[in-house]
């Protein structure tokens, strides 16, 4: 069985001019920037900050952004001169068929179908929350089975899904400009949590800097790192390990700048302007994650912020009341970008999957009106409702969080392999210092995966184990790179 058959860039490129699976050329490196944004800067401000800087790292949580977001930079270099060479629809998907093969190409599909739809199902559940807390503070309280801690159905988030499925049928373009206006609202909220937020921070608060480090139930067992684990450490929170189990966490916090490479075949100039939109918007949120971070931590000690809400928790704790609210209609906007371009990348990776037939090609069709992939939208939206109304997910999130650093390695070994192999290619921007700096990139994107729990990577095996029997019970078979006599086989 050939389950290495690559699919040529040629090949790949030409796909994109067929009329029936042709997506509308809309975007500029603005609009792509603005996507980056869009989906990067929401959860990891809003709530991350105060549970891992409470529970792992303490003040030194400004060192775990830094740490996640140097790891990003990595990734992203390598990102940007795949989506320059092969500006399709897919992203890693994509970019693996062309170097590695149809099998792992597959897998790396499969993974991010996972982290897409359970990172926008987990966001808009988050989105939900602070929607209820907003009409609570005006008097409109929602009834506990709707939007509650346990709801019997999350009406919040089903709807919120549903309104951007709707956007996202409806063209790029809307989608872009509904973002447009999303992100400066929520950044012109981040900046001012900066600036307020300055004139109430306390020194004091920052030391120690870096606690010490000190053993801890909330990480024994199955909870404990793979990497305390395999090497035997006792599972600790806080001190130098801590910053760097944080940054797995925070690492959630990036997650969506790989997006920006899903709508490389959407985009005017895709060679120029999807590295600009991938670099630019990693840039900016890695200055605002670590400025803000910062700034919380000084305004309130680290063992007293809220796990939920710490930015609107820290304002309310020094008495400005106000400046939480005006947090909390921030923190909606950032959340509802956030699940609009989760949903959006989501559905093109999937695109491109059921266009080379691993998955059935009738759903790859475009709307003839609006340019988009309207069916699997709206079958990808019906899906997230699903998990957003009706499943629980705790720690679930962690999945997101391997599956996308998963992700990266394909992509980081890629770069170098097709630099092997296609040498001739065009190519507007390459990544620096290869091989040195993919292998360097992998490291630590495997350094961060083992410092994720154990019950993280057991969840993620099973998803990949059931990925591997869809493959070769219908992928394999259907795929257009199969010869005549497979697919007679089915």
């Amino acid at each position: 069985m050939d389950i290495f058959r690559t699919k040529s860039v040629e090949q790949s490129i030409r796909d994109t001019e067929a009329p029936e699976h042709q997506l509308h050329k809309r975007l500029t490196a603005t609009d792509l920037t603005v996507f980056g944004i869009g989906v990067i800067v929401g959860t990891g401000i809003f709530v991350l900050t105060g549970q891992v800087a409470k529970e792992v790292a303490g003040p030194a949580v400004a060192l775990s952004f830094v740490v996640a977001g140097i790891v990003c930079g990595l990734a992203a270099l390598c990102y940007a001169e795949f989506a320059s060479t092969i500006p399709v629809a897919g992203s890693a998907y994509t970019f693996s068929f062309a170097t590695l093969g149809e099998f792992p190409a597959w897998v790396i599909g499969w993974d991010l179908l996972l982290e897409l739809a359970l990172a926008a199902a987990v966001v808009s559940v988050g989105w939900s929350g602070y929607f209820a807390s907003m009409l609570a503070s005006i008097g409109l309280e929602l009834p506990a089975w709707l939007a509650g801690d346990d709801p019997v159905v999350n009406l919040p988030a089903v709807l919120i899904v549903l309104i951007l499925t709707v956007i996202l049928v409806a063209g790029i373009k809307l989608s872009s400009r509904v973002n447009l206006i999303l992100v400066i609202t929520k950044i012109t909220v981040v900046l001012l949590v900066i600036v307020a937020g300055l004139f109430f921070i306390k020194t004091a608060n920052y030391t120690p800097f870096i606690p010490e480090a000190v053993a801890t139930p909330r990480v024994e067992g199955l909870k404990a790192p793979l990497i305390q684990v395999l090497f035997g450490i006792t599972p600790v929170s806080f001190g130098v390990i801590g910053i760097f189990s944080a940054a797995a966490i925070v690492f959630f916090a990036f997650i969506g700048f790989d997006i920006v490479a899903t709508a490389a075949e959407e985009t005017i100039e895709p060679q120029r302007d999807v590295p600009r939109g991938i670099l630019g918007s990693l840039a900016i949120c890695t200055i605002l994650y670590v400025a803000v971070s910062l700034v919380v931590v000084g305004m309130q000690r680290y063992s007293d912020l809220s796990t939920a809400a710490p930015l609107s928790g820290a304002f309310t704790a020094v008495g400005q009341h106000w400046l939480a609210t005006i947090i909390s209609v921030g923190a909606i906007a950032g959340l509802t970008t956030v699940v609009l371009v989760l949903l959006m990348g989501q559905t093109r990776v999937l695109f491109a999957m059921c266009r080379d037939g691993l998955l059935p090609r009738s759903l790859a069709k475009v709307h003839p009106e609006y340019g988009t992939p309207a069916r699997l939208t709206i079958l990808i939206g019906v899906v997230t409702m699903a998990l957003a109304g009706f499943v629980s997910f705790g720690e679930l999130a962690e999945l997101v969080n391997i599956g996308t650093l998963f992700a990266f390695v394909v992509v980081s070994i890629g770069v170098v392999v097709l630099r092997r192999t296609r040498p001739d290619l065009p190519r507007a921007f390459r990544a620096p210092l290869v091989p040195v700096l993919p292998a360097v990139s992998v490291l630590a994107c495997v350094y961060l995966m083992l410092n994720l729990p154990v019950e993280t990577w057991l969840r993620f095996l099973v998803w990949m184990v059931v990925g591997v029997v869809v493959y070769f019970g219908y992928g394999y078979w259907h795929s257009r790179t199969a010869t005549p006599w497979q697919k007679a086989q089915h």
